[in-house]
């Protein structure tokens, strides 16, 4: 993963990011030093949400195999979750 500093994507802008995006699918940029942000392009970024939608839709079909839930009214989830704070 390629990294550019705070101060030269202020200097170079949006074309720096660009640039860098052709070969790499992401951007660490780095603040006094340290990694602060990851930038990336969108089609990365859709991939990226889909796997974790299939990776929660696949865990929650495990739980609802498992029995692992709880049937319950709104009033009764809310109470229970307000319970738990």
């Amino acid at each position: 993963m390629n990294r550019l500093t705070a101060n030269e994507l202020k200097t170079k802008g949006v074309s720096i990011l660009e640039k860098i995006l052709k070969d790499d699918h992401e951007v660490t940029i780095t603040v006094r030093g340290h990694n602060k942000y990851v930038v990336m392009d969108m089609e990365r970024y859709s991939e990226l949400r889909i796997q974790d939608l299939k990776a929660a839709y696949n865990e929650t079909m495990e739980d609802i195999k498992n029995g692992n839930y709880i049937e319950e009214s709104v009033a009764d989830h809310i109470k229970r979750l307000d319970d738990e704070v």
